[in-house]
């Protein structure tokens, strides 16, 4: 069987004298696992294809339980975010989010457009990437089935909470004397941080990154959107470490 598509590369493994396996992100089939025969070879065809985070049309077949790559033209290769290393942590970071939620050989369009869009505002350079990685982890929460109701207090139902916080059990939004009460995990937001996490949900796709926050307010956002990606996911992420570690300006 043979598979024309579109595909993201999210991780790239050496194996054998040669070759190399990729994880995909594609158009028609989710997320694969896909064998590149020969690609690091000298003038190998496929070698371009078959960088991390290239994007490409790419012809695929499947023989014996495997996908493998057989052919594939680059059309975004992103070099932009190998300038700095803070970049590089970030893509690291998006595509290990993007491996955890995306569902193996089911098509996730919208998570497809989510990555690609990321990794063009990251590549641009044009907003910061702690406003980047922000908007993203709310985003992929969203559409991967873990949206927070960000309309009112969980508990009170008051549609603006003079001191709202981020219910990390998935209640989203609460004031903070309803989630002392209730006891609930919580991370505090402000009023300019709660209309982002707003803006963030319902947004344009194209329009994802379209908006601007004080240091203080977007520290808020991310240190809420992240604290509810790791407890939503119920996990820790290396390459997330290595961001804080490395690359971002803490």
């Amino acid at each position: 069987m043979y598979v024309t598509t579109r595909a993201l590369v999210l991780r790239a493994a050496d194996y054998k004298e040669s070759s190399r396996m990729l994880t995909l992100l594609t158009e028609s089939d989710g997320r694969i696992s896909a064998a590149a025969k020969g690609v690091r070879r000298r003038n190998s065809k496929l070698a371009a294809a078959a960088q991390l985070y290239a994007f490409s049309e790419v012809t695929l077949s499947h023989s014996g339980g495997r996908w493998y790559l057989n052919e594939a033209n680059a059309l975004e290769l992103f070099p932009e975010i190998g300038a700095s290393i803070e970049n590089l942590a970030l893509a690291a970071y998006f595509s290990e989010l993007l491996e955890t939620v995306c569902r193996d050989e089911i098509p996730e369009p919208e998570l497809l457009r989510l990555a690609l869009n990321t990794f063009f505002a990251l590549s641009e350079g044009k907003r910061s990437p702690a406003l980047i990685k922000a908007a993203f982890e709310l985003r992929l929460m969203c559409q991967a089935g873990y949206a927070p109701p960000l309309d009112g207090c969980a508990a009170c139902g008051a549609p603006n909470p003079a001191e709202p916080v981020f219910a990390l059990d998935g209640d989203g939004l609460m004031c903070r004397s309803c989630a002392a009460a209730a006891g609930v995990a919580r991370a505090k937001l402000c009023p300019s941080s709660l209309a982002a996490a707003r803006y963030i949900e319902s947004a344009d796709d194209r329009r994802l990154f379209s908006f601007s926050l004080s240091d203080e307010a977007l520290n808020r956002l991310s240190t809420a959107s992240e604290r509810y990606v790791r407890q939503q996911l119920e996990r820790e992420f290396k390459t997330l470490d290595y961001y804080k570690k490395f690359g971002a300006v803490q």
